[in-house]
């Protein structure tokens, strides 16, 4: 059984008393592929992340909006730019004290 962060995948599935059909289909997994991961094949990165969402922290992906999808992508493409601002903003402080 592979695990996640230290955490067993198949054991949170079996306490939220869902089967491999139901748990994985939550996160835009086949019943198959989940399988695999808990027999032992390696879980990507994204669908890690997708499981710490949805069956850990309860996100309901469904709810997320176009919108959000938007703002996050805003942000990676500019997140250089910001923080260049935010350097130059904190070294002016520094220097007005």
């Amino acid at each position: 059984m592979k695990t996640i962060e230290n955490v067993d995948v198949r054991e949170i599935r079996r306490k939220l008393g869902l089967n491999q059909s139901q748990f994985w289909s939550k996160i835009g997994v086949t019943q198959s592929g989940g399988s695999r991961y808990e027999s032992g094949r390696n879980v990507p990165r994204p669908v890690q992340a997708l499981l710490r969402l949805v069956h850990i922290e309860q996100i309901d992906l469904n709810k997320i909006r176009k919108d959000d999808f938007e703002v996050i992508e805003y942000l990676r493409a500019h997140k250089s730019e910001m923080f260049k601002n935010l350097k130059k903003e904190a070294k002016a402080k520094k220097k007005e004290k």
